[in-house]
């Protein structure tokens, strides 16, 4: 059985697609074999990996139903050079694939439709790392997970960026007949010695629960690296951010 998840935000800039890429990698380093889909335009997780971003996604998204069609999309998914770990890329043309289904009015399932198409059966996990928006494209992505994600900086906790997300995930459910969750979120960029970020936290706490995971602390090593086109299983393996990801990993596993 395959597991969908996907990482969630509408803002750029929180995290989100460092914890695809890591998330990724460490499910794959436990033996899972996973596919990381990049649907933001920006293509950046294969940038963060030093792969080149493409239109894979966008043919995904775009193409019909058949063996052949099957087979070429299979033949875009690129290997990440690390067992059990594969990309599909995304590129700008992702955006024109967005509009393509919005002009034909693709139902709400389109996305969920297409992964059991091309993708799903050989792996454990799709992990999908969506664009900083909602709307259109995002929301069948979001429909189409079995979990979500949503890392959100410390310092805007209690934005409404939060909630923004949370309500479409409940209008989705109670609406469009959505079947999966909110796995979580995900505080990002956290320190202990900012009261700001500690008042958040508890706060958000009160509210959801245990639906708060165990924050992600700022670290320089975690910025660096997409320059090195790695992972902080790779970079920094001894490093409190990969203990902070190991534990995330773990948490995913036991869902």
């Amino acid at each position: 059985m395959t597991t969908v998840i996907a990482i969630a935000n509408q803002k750029g800039g929180v995290g989100k697609t460092t914890t695809a890429v890591t998330l990724a990698h460490g499910l794959a380093l436990r033996g899972k074999r996973v596919l990381l889909m990049d649907f933001d335009p920006q293509g950046q997780a294969a940038r963060a990996l030093h792969l080149h971003p493409s239109s894979a996604t966008y043919s995904l998204l775009t193409m019909d139903t058949g063996t052949s069609e099957t087979a070429y999309i299979q033949g875009k998914i690129v290997s990440t050079q690390r067992e059990n770990f594969w990309l599909l890329p995304g590129n700008k043309q992702t955006a024109d694939a967005q509009a393509m289904i919005n002009s034909q009015g693709k139902p709400i399932s389109w996305v969920r439709e297409t992964l059991e198409r091309f993708c799903t059966p050989q792996y454990h996990y799709l992990i999908l790392d969506t664009a900083p928006s909602l709307g259109g494209i995002q929301e069948r992505v979001l429909w189409a997970s079995d979990l979500v994600i949503v890392p959100t900086p410390a310092e805007a906790l209690g934005s409404d960026g939060v909630r923004q997300v949370l309500e479409t995930m409940k209008r989705l459910a109670s609406e469009k007949g959505w079947k999966g969750g909110l796995f979580g979120v995900l505080p990002t960029f956290f320190m202990e010695i900012v009261k700001e970020h500690r008042l958040n936290l508890d706060a958000l706490r009160s509210t959801l629960g245990d639906l708060i995971l165990p924050a992600i602390h700022r670290a320089a090593v975690l910025a660096e690296c997409p320059a090195f086109g790695q992972t902080i299983f790779e970079h920094a393996p001894d490093s409190r951010a990969a203990q902070e990801y190991s534990r995330l990993v773990d948490i995913v596993l036991k869902a």
